[in-house]
């Protein structure tokens, strides 16, 4: 089986996983409070087959069709098949999914294509292809997957693997025939409630002389026995989808990740307690396929903010007020800059090695580390345009009672001819898109879903010092001066 139907997806939710939500073990399938994530999730596997054309393309082992995001890039095509894939995926939820399943789709088969990365030390295959066995049960399963790779460091003043952070975090604590045993936790894993697995991989290099066991790469069911998922609040709301189009549906969930016990089969232990092998798996091109989901994502979120705010800004006849167009033309260069960097990467894609073609991750990174600068600014524009009309705003069901229909055309239409109704539509929307309860989860998402951003600005600056043409022009400026 590949390329799942929503149907088929909430079929393999059928099982025994552990989640917690508030002081109770829930049923994910029937948990009413899941009821709009559930049907969320579900619709992105219909949304992929509606769009078959951009989304799907043939397995070359099954003849199946399978998620194109899932293609291994070994040349300049497979990165446009891929785009056009990533594009329209990101359209289903206009980037308030943060997690959608092409997400871990893109990292495994960037991984697999750098599979030789993952050799023992160079001295064994064994890790590499089992690696490869599981991205074939990816494409054939179709699976859903989410990952988890922070370490919960508790006490900030020593490093994460330090005293009671060391203790808590996630490693290998007893080796027997059949697999190795896990104890420790890890955060974050969104999506993790409807989720088939977890994925765990390398986030940042290990410091010299850390003990191997926390030197780990794996993946397993969510319904793997000791795997606890102990969920957040719920952010979704019930009820009419007009009046919450996003809350509705797109709480993906986050979930904090406690391993008491859990054995990994060998089969699915990808790193071994290997720490060479744990810290050169981020130079294998792990950015450059992640970034590029996450850029692409960005770019519709981006265009969505635009003609949304524009709308607002439309219905109260300000769009070409000097105040109101310049924050409007404010977005619409973010969106510009962003589709600039993605299409600047693929024109620079090059092989990384082992015959994988990935796209040049510089502007991709330059993308990552202002972005949560920019999503926050966006939230602000369209709160400053929206202002009191974001929560003086009825709901969109008071429009079936006839009398208060009649009222509400006559007292609150929007400017220019558009009708009331109109009108509450696109203020709701822009609502629940800034300021409801999931509009201020995603807002923070934005902010650290890919590290913090004074972090990701030191890490590019210390390893743009290793670029070989670093510091050229400056030393041949200050040359020409003394000649």
């Amino acid at each position: 089986m590949a390329a799942r139907t929503g149907k088929q997806y909430l079929e393999g939710l059928k099982d025994d996983r552990r989640v917690w939500f508030g002081d109770t073990q829930v049923d994910v399938l029937t948990h009413p409070d899941f009821a709009g994530s559930r049907r969320g999730v579900a619709g992105y596997f219909d949304w992929q087959n509606t769009y078959a054309e951009e989304c799907l393309v043939e397995d070359e082992v099954s003849g199946a069709p399978m998620s194109a995001s899932l293609v291994i890039p070994k040349c300049a095509r497979d990165l446009e098949v891929r785009h056009r894939c990533l594009d329209r995926l990101a359209k289903y939820s206009y980037g308030m999914l943060g997690r959608t399943p092409d997400y871990l789709n893109v990292t495994v088969a960037g991984l697999v294509a750098r599979s030789d990365m993952f050799a023992d030390g160079g001295r064994s295959s064994t890790h590499a292809e089992r690696l490869t066995r599981f991205y074939r049960d990816v494409v054939e399963g179709d699976l859903a997957l989410t990952h988890t790779i922070i370490q919960p460091a508790i006490d900030k003043s020593v490093g994460d693997l330090q005293g009671l952070n060391g203790e808590l975090a996630l490693r290998a604590v007893q080796r027997k025939e059949t697999g190795v045993i896990l104890r420790g936790a890890k955060v974050l894993a969104t999506l993790a409630p409807f989720a088939d697995e977890i994925f765990v991989y390398p986030q940042v290099p290990l410091p010299q002389g850390t003990d191997p066991a926390y030197a780990l790469c794996f993946a397993i069911p969510m319904a793997t026995k000791g795997l606890i998922t102990v969920c957040r609040d719920h952010y979704g709301m019930g009820g009419d989808r007009r009046d919450h189009p996003f809350s509705s549906q797109f709480d993906e969930q986050d979930g904090f990740m406690i391993f008491d016990d859990v054995e990994v089969p060998y089969e699915r232990l990808f790193i071994d307690c290997n720490l060479e092998a744990y810290n050169r798996i981020r130079g294998s091109g792990w950015a450059a396929n992640a970034y590029h989901q996450t850029a692409i994502r960005a770019a519709n979120k981006l265009e969505f903010a635009h003609q949304l705010s524009s709308q607002m800004a439309k219905l109260m006849n300000s769009e070409t007020r000097a105040d109101y167009a310049a924050i409007l033309g404010e977005i619409w260069t973010y969106a510009q800059l962003t589709r600039s960097a993605i299409k600047a990467a693929e024109a620079g894609a090059y092989e990384w090695g082992n015959g994988a073609v990935l796209c040049d991750d510089r502007p991709l990174r330059a993308l990552r580390d202002i972005m949560p600068a920019w999503m926050a600014r966006v939230n602000e524009i369209v709160r400053e345009i929206g202002s009191h009309n974001l929560i003086a705003t009825p709901s969109l069901k008071a429009f079936d009672n006839p009398i208060m229909a009649e009222l509400l055309e006559r007292y609150l239409p929007g400017a220019g001819g558009a009708t009331a109704q109109e009108r509450v539509q696109v203020f709701r929307t822009a609502w629940d898109f800034v300021g409801s309860a999931l509009g201020g989860r995603v807002e923070l998402y934005e902010k650290f879903y890919l590290a913090s951003q004074p972090r990701n600005y030191a890490r590019d600056h210390l390893q743009s010092m290793q670029d070989e043409e670093f510091g050229h022009g400056l030393q041949k400026f200050l040359q020409s001066l003394t000649n």
